[in-house]
């Protein structure tokens, strides 16, 4: 029976090895350990790596129980830009007319764009929310698409379909897939479904990632097994996954993409057995830096042993990806970072690039011409018998600068990843530790522990195993909560069944996604991962063969790096000092970084609901790019007699984040106006909150308008029905803006020339609308410029703008804690809005009911960093919602519940990692989060009828209406900068 385990990580400097015995406790099982440099072609390195340690062990083959290699290789692709180990992807699309404005990569680094998104085809298909399809896929369309690909000498081909992930009926993904096969079947066929959950853009986004290194993949893992097949051992090999979990090297073939942070993951988890060993850190949070031969990785390890994640949605090289990685802050210092001493400034510099594995040949202290850090460190601290005269001949001087921008560059990168001021102990690993000294700012202590050096093979050897469930349940006689606790129960089984050890399992990740519009259906992923469990009998599972995936150009050869892996450090925005642009017409023009704040503080102000603006806010951006310009005009500047037109999105906010705009917004708006034979002057958004924020800047900016846009709307937040607006609860119940229209966006639009009211309209419009994919392009009719300014939320654009910027500048200053008092301070201060709680989400339940994800999410007071909370933060915080967060109910120990916040004022929810909202249908189990409470408009709370349709009871609350606090005008920015510009 294999008791052992061996683990490898290959760095683009080094390959480190260890042999490990968890049954032996003194030393923590470490038998045997090496490092060498990383060879031109990493699995000689490999090979030579594995040979030491059973050579130093001296144990029977048969006790090896596994081998798990952790690689960079292709995330260092990517972030390196290497057009020689990234091959072109084609994308085709299953989505009708929808998403074209939006074409594949909008949002990524030009470079890496054009090395990789050669060419997108846009066919019929994808699904509705109810899953019911926008439009059957067709053969023929394949089949065309496959011969202008291959024409075009592309084989990689990714798929993504509209709600593909909630596609378990009809599979057209999957069809699809086999028709590119059966037409071209020498590509390569990435279906977006398997890659990610959820999420049009950052889904496809990570399966171009994935497509675009597979060549290589298959070429670099082929070349792992060649490496461990002469060797005779009889185990199955591993490679690990971002999240310190293993996947079989076959499958990491087809998804590499699970392999992108696993450097850094391995690292976390080595450092997490490391500081075991150091009794007083075992229930500490502590921040791991990490300092290889070309990069330096920092990151904050839990006291559960695991490394901190990322937010919601994450980056990689730019490019924005909806799964969990851990958060990672990477520097361009390693130990072969290169040190030059400029000759016009005369300042020394350390990297970005560096001599990499070629460091024993080029190095100083190996008799090379090179000036390394590594032979700086040397010097710095006086080691006898290495280098030659070269070492002599550098200055004292010039040593404590160097010593002095390395303590620099990791105080700085320590402080970046700290959520506070206080001090937290940092462990130090990796090869390059002696490059960092024993003291730093910011530490409270600085621990180098044995075997740092190796903690990255250490993290791959120990790397935990796990039990994944994905079932579709029936929800009608239980609750979502009730079967996900038995579903969790399942995974932890499975986790058991495939080798771990029972006590040591825990929950990972849970999703809940409802079928929508299919009755009481909802499907439910949960994960579990554990340790390894060595008490048992382990599977010996046959040597893998050669990749049987074809031939391929790609060599795995180490490309010698003319920069680090890690992003060279950008001049960034003097935020403080930034002002916008305000004309002389009073006129201000939104420029990108104006429109990138907006976008953040309006789905803050969505209050949970209104969907995320960021695909509207990519689109307008590119509108801008193109020669658009938007303009934003002051309620009190519009005249009287200005007719204003209105427009907005219609419907549930779950579908936004798959199914992009087609032009639905601009047909809505043409059919009302030809209708009336005339043209507005101004736009004003439907609400502020949400991706709504954004569509009056859209329309106003588009060529069929061309009009400024209000700053302000209807209803200073998000509410889930468009006749919860101020000109209902000040103006009467009746028939505000006629004729109003809906398109779809598919072919299919609708005018309404008159109308008993506001919530009559809805009604008839939601009973279309659920028929219509559960989201339209609404266009209200025209108002005039006196009514406007009576009814409008006046600045809210300007508000938006003001958290966003403060979000910014929190991030910038790497005080992230302070995000939610900088917000606080932007909408009123202390009076006006508060902290309603901090924790951790524990569970979300969903479900959709006529166009509206309904739900509820559980909260459990909590600190990010397991560290005491202050005494108002403590038990529970329930939140249930309709497309928007209605009420805020607080759980004592006792299980006495107490409603400290409700609509009309606004609840936000936001990622306490990043301060970015998180809406509704982005809830999910392990998200840490910030409550805010924020006092609204007097346009809602000063009359019976506004509490009326805007307050808890229009929801079927029994709840009554208790002020936050004081309303504040926000500060309009065209007033505060039209002096100063």
């Amino acid at each position: 029976m294999g008791i052992y385990r061996i683990g490898v990580d290959v760095g683009g400097t080094n390959t480190d090895g260890v042999l490990l015995d968890p049954s032996c406790s003194p030393d923590k099982g470490i038998r045997a350990w090496h490092k060498s440099p990383t060879t031109q072609d990493p699995s000689h390195g490999i090979q030579n790596v594995i040979k030491a340690l059973l050579e130093t062990a001296k144990i029977d083959l048969q006790e090896v129980a596994s081998v798990t290699v952790g690689t960079t290789h292709f995330i260092n692709a990517v972030l390196e830009k290497d057009q020689n180990r990234l091959a072109p992807v084609a994308v085709i699309r299953l989505c009708g007319p929808f998403s074209r404005d939006v074409y594949p990569a909008i949002d990524w680094p030009e470079d890496l764009r054009n090395i990789v998104c050669k060419y997108c085809g846009f066919v019929d298909g994808g699904l509705e929310i109810d899953g019911e399809p926008i439009g059957d896929i067709k053969e023929s369309q394949i089949a065309a698409e496959c011969r202008i690909i291959e024409h075009m000498q592309i084989k990689c081909i990714v798929v993504n379909g509209i709600f593909s992930p909630s596609d378990f009926i009809h599979k057209q993904e999957e069809q699809v897939g086999g028709w590119i096969r059966k037409h071209y079947p020498e590509a390569d066929v990435v279906l977006s479904k398997e890659v990610a959950n959820l999420g049009f853009i950052e889904r496809e986004n990570a399966a171009i990632l994935n497509a675009c290194i597979l060549p290589f993949a298959r070429s670099t893992i082929s070349s792992f097994e060649r490496a461990v097949a002469p060797l005779h051992l009889r185990c199955p090999l591993f490679i690990t996954q971002n999240d310190g979990t293993i996947l079989p090297a076959r499958l990491a073939a087809h998804l590499p993409i699970r392999t992108f942070s696993s450097g850094p993951t391995n690292s976390m988890c080595g450092a997490a057995f490391l500081a075991k060993k150091v009794n007083e850190l075992d229930k500490e949070t502590l921040l791991v830096v990490d300092i290889g031969g070309t990069s330096t990785d920092v990151g904050m390890l839990l006291p559960s042993g695991l490394p901190r994640q990322a937010a919601a949605v994450t980056e990689v090289s730019g490019v924005r990806m909806n799964f969990s990685c851990p958060d990672v802050k990477s520097i361009a210092l390693g130990g072969g970072s290169i040190v030059r001493k400029s000759s016009s400034s005369a300042r020394l510099t350390i990297g970005p690039d560096s001599v990499g594995y070629d460091i024993q040949t080029r190095a100083w202290v190996f008799g090379g011409n090179i000036s390394t850090a590594t032979d700086y460190a040397v010097i710095a601290h006086r080691l006898e018998g290495i280098g030659d005269a070269s070492l002599a001949a550098v200055s004292e001087e010039s040593v404590h600068e160097y010593t002095s921008l390395v303590t620099q560059m990791l105080e700085r990168a320590i402080d970046s990843m700290k959520t506070r001021d206080a001090d937290i102990p940092v462990l130090l690993v990796g090869g390059g530790a002696i490059l960092a000294p024993d003291k730093l700012k910011g530490a409270s202590r600085v621990i180098k522990p044995e075997y740092s050096g190796v903690a990255n093979a250490i993290g791959a050897a120990i790397a935990k195993v796990s039990g994944t469930i994905d079932v579709m349940v029936n929800t009608a006689d239980r609750a979502t909560h009730s079967l996900s606790e038995d579903i969790s129960i399942m995974a932890v089984d499975k986790a058991v069944k495939n080798g771990a050890s029972r006590e040591t399992v825990k929950i990972a990740e849970m999703d809940v996604i409802p079928l929508n519009y299919i009755a009481n259906k909802s499907r439910i992923i949960v994960k579990a991962i554990g340790d390894f469990d060595f008490s048992g009998p382990i599977s010996i599972i046959p040597p893998l063969d050669e990749c049987d995936e074809g031939t391929t150009d790609y060599e795995v050869v180490l490309k010698k790096p003319s920069r680090s892996a890690a992003e060279v450090d950008r001049p960034a925005l003097d935020i403080a000092s930034y002002k916008p642009l305000v004309n002389s017409k009073r006129e201000w023009i939104i420029s990108e970084t104006d429109l990138e704040w907006i976008s953040t503080g309006c789905y803050i102000l969505g209050t949970g609901g209104g969907g995320t603006p960021y695909p509207h806010f990519i689109r307008l951006r590119e509108m801008m790019r193109k020669g658009a310009v938007v303009r934003v005009i002051s309620p009190e500047d519009l005249a009287d007699s200005a007719i204003v037109a209105c427009g907005g999105g219609k419907g549930s906010p779950t579908v936004t984040i798959e199914k992009l705009p087609a032009n639905e917004q601009v047909e809505a708006q043409r059919m009302v106006y030809d209708q009336l034979g005339y043209k507005p002057d101004a736009v004003i958004a439907l609400e502020i909150g949400g991706g709504n924020g954004l569509q009056g800047m859209l329309l106003g900016a588009s060529n069929n308008m061309d009009v400024p846009t209000v700053d302000g709307d209807w209803m200073g937040r998000a509410y889930p029905v468009s006749w919860q607006i101020t000109p209902v609860a000040l103006g009467g119940d009746k028939a505000h803006f006629l004729p109003t229209a809906i398109a779809d966006g598919n072919g299919n639009n609708m005018l309404l020339l008159s109308g008993a009211s506001e919530k009559l309209i809805e009604r008839i419009f939601r009973a279309a609308l659920s028929e219509m994919g559960s989201h339209v392009a609404c266009a209200k009719g025209p108002c005039s410029g006196k009514k406007t300014k009576e009814y409008v939320v006046e600045n809210t654009i300007s508000l938006a703008w003001r958290i966003g910027r403060a979000v910014a500048l929190c991030r910038a200053n790497n005080q992230i804690d302070n995000v939610a008092e900088a917000i606080i301070e932007e909408v009123g201060g202390k009076q006006s809005a508060k902290v309603l709680f901090q924790g951790k989400i524990i569970s979300v339940e969903r479900k959709t009911v006529k166009g509206h994800v309904h739900g509820e999410v559980l909260l459990s007071a909590s600190d990010i960093n397991n560290e005491e909370l202050p005494a108002e933060f403590s038990g529970k915080l329930k939140i249930p919602f309709k497309n928007e967060n209605i009420v805020a109910i607080a759980i004592d120990g006792n299980g006495q519940e107490e409603v400290v916040a409700s609509v009309p004022d606004l609840i936000c929810v936001c990622d306490a990692l990043n301060g970015q909202a998180i809406g509704t249908p982005e809830y999910r189990y392990g998200l840490f989060v910030i409550v805010l409470g924020i006092q609204a408009s007097e346009k809602w709370t000063s009359s019976r009828r506004g509490i009326e349709i805007g307050g808890p009871k229009a929801f079927g609350l029994d709840v009554e209406y208790r002020p936050l606090g004081v309303f504040r005008k926000p500060r309009s920015v065209i007033q505060e900068f039209a002096t100063t510009n």
